[in-house]
């Protein structure tokens, strides 16, 4: 039988508030730090142990659903629904106190992305969206900016850790840059994605996102009547995701294309 997406919206919900939860209190105290990938990419207790709260709080409901989450939790299922998770988007911006760092937890049924919920723990907001019935921030319905025009779009992007690939990515944005109004970079790509949804920018995109970056995000956006584009991209970790106004969104991706954001990325050691 089909879940009810109300049922999940709430769930997904609590599970988020209690990760939210957890943020807070690791602000608050000494953090043990350990690296993932590269010596920039951390991970942090609070990472772990939100990551346990949601992860508990979701079995405790539907034990025969799968989840996927960045910090190790892999449980195979067999209802068809799959939950993928960021315990902790923005690892970085939390050791430093920079304001940009949210839980992100996406559903799926039989494969298909319908919801999202997004809660960016520094600021406070709450993002929720279902796939073809709305999107809302703090409770209040949000909807994408329609701006078709690149040279006055205000576009975010982000950066892979390894420095072969940021350099790419550099690369890019020097052919990107002169063509928008203006670039932010903000550290979250869950918050990067809700920020479209909401209007707060016209579009984003980056390249080597793990599923668990963006399902969230992508779910929210789309609800909010933005377009999201995946494109694979050789060697990278993720496709590009490119997310936007309907009308803007095939232009940034011709531009993207142009400045060679497609290319094959630079071989990592060990891949």
């Amino acid at each position: 039988m089909r879940p009810a997406l109300d049922e999940l919206r709430d769930l997904a919900i609590r599970a988020a508030d209690a990760a939210a939860a957890v943020h807070r209190h690791y602000r608050q105290t000494p953090l043990a730090v350990t690296t993932k990938t590269s010596p920039t990419d951390a991970v942090t207790e609070a990472d772990r142990e939100a990551e346990r709260r949601i992860v508990d709080l979701i079995l405790a409901s539907r034990p025969e659903d799968e989840i996927l989450a960045e910090e190790g939790t892999a449980q195979s299922g067999r209802s068809g629904v799959r939950w993928i998770v960021d315990p902790l988007d923005g690892t970085t911006n939390y050791l430093y106190g920079w304001p940009a760092w949210a839980v992100s937890i996406g559903v799926e049924i039989e494969g298909r992305l319908v919801l999202g919920v997004v809660c960016d723990t520094a600021l406070d907001r709450r993002f929720v969206g279902v796939v073809g019935h709305g999107a809302t921030l703090n409770g209040l319905p949000i909807v994408v900016r329609d701006q078709p025009e690149l040279a006055t779009a205000l576009i975010a992007t982000g950066f892979y850790y390894a420095s072969a690939h940021r350099a790419r990515q550099a690369d890019v944005l020097r052919h990107v840059l002169p063509c928008v109004r203006d670039i932010r970079r903000g550290g979250s790509a869950a918050i990067d994605l809700c920020s479209v949804a909401a209007g707060l920018l016209d579009g984003y995109y980056e390249v080597g996102l793990s599923a668990w970056d963006v399902a969230a995000g992508s779910a929210i956006a789309e609800a909010a009547g933005a377009r999201v584009l995946t494109v694979p991209v050789a060697n990278a970790r993720g496709p590009l995701v490119v997310a936007a106004g309907p009308r803007l969104v095939d232009g940034l991706l011709v531009l993207l294309e142009r400045a060679g954001a497609l290319a094959p990325m630079p071989e990592l050691p060990g891949s």
